[in-house]
């Protein structure tokens, strides 16, 4: 699979080392990658588990993906600082509302770029859904760009795989349909409202069984019948 063509220098690097190592870890299930605009921005929301899911998700996007990440770590060292900026890596402070991360993340989505988030915030033990935070839906109804659902799921056995003669782990990445937010960024019930939404997407791109807090919710199920990529 060839890297974005929208990607920088350094992303396309990293995606080819990818395409050499997966075979070492996983095999790569890839649904629904269309659902990605081809040049438009948009944000990207993800299930999040004690996987490499941001790998995963990065790789299997048809666009470069640009992430946030917690502020500690642009101060490890400089070379690493320089590596994530040139990346599309931008700091946000954990715990607090950080306006200057949210409006990094809205004019990248304004100048046509995908923005990958995270809406539970910390990691699911068990893979089930957590519940959502609204960072991702004020940011899409603040820049009026579609969020796009997406799922990863086993991506822990990845992580077991390492250093392990282990069967080779299959991966699935599911993208979903985009979903077009309304309402006011500043409303904190018109952001909870969407942020539902959103979460209720990813459950219906999730087995039940990973449904967690959403799954006495009654989410509308859409058409899944979408294009599969192995690779």
């Amino acid at each position: 699979m060839a890297p974005p063509r929208d990607a920088s220098s350094v992303w396309k690097f990293l995606h080819r080392l990818i395409t050499l190592l997966k075979p070492l870890f996983c095999k790569l299930k890839i649904e629904g990658r269309q659902h990605v605009p081809n040049q438009a921005g948009c944000i990207l929301v993800c299930n999040h588990t004690y996987g490499p899911d941001f790998i995963v998700l990065g790789y299997a996007s048809p666009r470069q993906v640009y992430y946030m990440a917690k502020m500690e770590i642009f101060g490890w060292h400089p070379l690493l600082t320089k590596l994530l900026v040139t990346a599309g890596v931008f700091p946000v402070r954990r715990g607090q509302s950080d306006k200057g991360a949210i409006m990094a993340a809205v004019d990248l989505v304004h100048t046509g770029k995908v923005v990958g988030m995270f809406p539970e915030g910390t990691r699911s033990r068990n893979g089930a859904l957590q519940r959502g935070r609204s960072g991702a839906a004020r940011i899409a109804m603040e820049a009026q760009v579609p969020v796009v659902p997406v799922v990863v799921l086993n991506s822990p056995a990845i992580l077991h795989k390492l250093g392990r003669r282990l069967r080779t782990p299959e991966v699935v990445i599911r993208f979903g349909q985009p979903i077009y937010l309304t309402g006011d960024p500043n409303d904190s019930q018109a952001a909870q409202d969407n942020t539902t939404q959103i979460m209720l997407a990813l459950a219906v791109l999730l087995p039940p069984a990973l449904h967690g807090v959403y799954a006495a919710s009654e989410a509308p199920l859409s058409d899944q019948s979408e294009s599969t990529l192995n690779t």
